[in-house]
């Protein structure tokens, strides 16, 4: 220990201190020999290894399996008000750096990434999202939504409101109720709207980060939408699982001869329908269907480019193989479908699908299907949403562009 420490310690066993070395920030709780009893939920730990060297400091968790999430393992630092600002200067420079003018409609917290375990923030413009599903930032949010404001209106950037989506059920297994609406922020008046619109790569969008999916849009795919685009001139293409109207609106503005967008819900294809109509697109139609059912109704060749983007087909490891049917169906069908000089994009948003599993579903798919992947690109998630090397679920989104041969 570098300095004395003021935090109650839990003492790991040697795979534990294994695991914290090799760079990974969760602490398990099969992995602890000592413990303090009646530790209070949420409060700052330091954690050990056997013969006392110290490992990190972190927010426990006295109901969740990962007991302690670390966010420092730096003993000679004070967690204060001033630790806590400059770690989220550190995570909007790097937005900065990486997003350019994209910054304004970004993720500026990616969790565990940004060394904030269980926060995420989404800013749309003057709005900021938030989502907590660990009870240490639960309880050090009234600082950090502060601390956030604050240095964003240093950068000169305008906030209006923060908006909380902490309507997910895991945080039940630490223990938190669930909630949504605005956070009252001192001496500002909270919003009167839930809706928002953004623009994004040359699209405005309404968003609806009260009631849409996670916090109202899903900003990962900035960059995958831009692939696409550039590929849809003069191109009949065909949009599954479109939610609302993302990849469609985005080939639709950049010359795609026509574009049919399949989602199975009415109420995204309104909000999708909605935001054509604010573009002032009309090349594109919007299908209520099942992709995979719709898929069986396409005639081979009449379109020139198909568009998977389906959500999380697994959540666990225990439905991996399931998830692997299900990609593998839908790919093998959309290969069929577009025959020789089609081109596919396809993808999957789920961590639990390893890459090397990913890309070992498309090559049967292809042999099924009779056909050959030319890969025009690879790619992952937006910049904003940077993957930890150290911490693999931090890593999820699989994106790959194919021309059909």
């Amino acid at each position: 220990m570098k300095t004395a420490r003021l935090y109650p310690q839990i003492t790991v066993s040697k795979k534990g201190e294994k695991w914290l070395d090799s760079g990974h920030v969760w602490l398990y709780e099969s992995d602890i020999t000592d413990c303090p009893d009646q530790l209070e939920n949420g409060r700052l730990v330091d954690v050990i290894g056997p013969k006392g060297k110290y490992l990190g400091t972190g927010f426990y968790s006295s109901l969740s399996k990962i007991r302690v999430r670390i966010f420092s393992k730096d003993a000679s630092l004070s967690y204060d008000r001033s630790f806590w600002k400059r770690r989220l200067e550190h995570a909007y420079e790097y937005r900065k750096s990486v997003m350019g003018s994209d910054v304004v409609c970004c993720r500026l917290i990616f969790g565990e990434s940004d060394q904030f375990p269980g926060w995420t923030v989404d800013r749309f413009d003057d709005i900021l999202v938030s989502q907590i599903t660990t009870v240490g930032i639960e309880k050090m949010k009234d600082q950090l939504f502060e601390l956030l404001v604050e240095v964003l209106e240093e950068n000169g950037q305008k906030i209006s409101g923060i908006y909380e989506r902490n309507d997910v059920a895991v945080r039940k297994l630490e223990g938190m109720d669930q909630y949504t609406g605005y956070y009252q922020l001192k001496d500002r008046k909270i919003p009167d709207h839930t809706e928002t619109v953004i623009t994004e790569n040359g699209v405005r969008y309404y968003v609806d980060f009260a009631d849409g999916q996670k916090t109202g849009f899903f900003l990962d795919q900035k960059f995958n939408r831009r692939l696409c685009a550039a590929l849809a001139a003069d191109k009949k293409i065909l949009d599954c699982f479109t939610h609302t109207g993302s990849f469609a609106l985005n080939c639709a503005l950049n010359g795609a001869r026509k574009v049919t967008a399949v989602d199975i819900s009415e109420t995204a294809l309104k909000q999708a329908q909605r935001n054509a109509d604010l573009n002032g697109l009309t090349n594109i139609e919007f299908v209520c269907d099942d992709a995979f059912e719709y898929l069986k109704k396409v005639n081979k060749k009449e379109f020139d480019f198909i568009i998977l983007d389906p959500p999380a087909f697994t959540k666990s490891r225990s439905t991996v193989k399931n998830a692997y049917n299900g990609y593998l169906e839908i790919n093998q069908t959309a290969m069929k479908l577009l025959g020789r000089g089609g081109y596919l994009a396809t993808c999957s948003c789920s961590h639990f699908m390893p890459h090397e599993m990913f890309e070992k579903m498309l090559k049967e798919a292809a042999f099924r299907a009779a056909v050959n992947l030319k890969q025009i690109s690879v790619s992952q998630q937006g910049k904003d949403h940077p993957i930890l090397w150290s911490v693999p679920e931090t890593d999820y989104l699989k994106f790959y562009i194919f021309q059909i041969i």
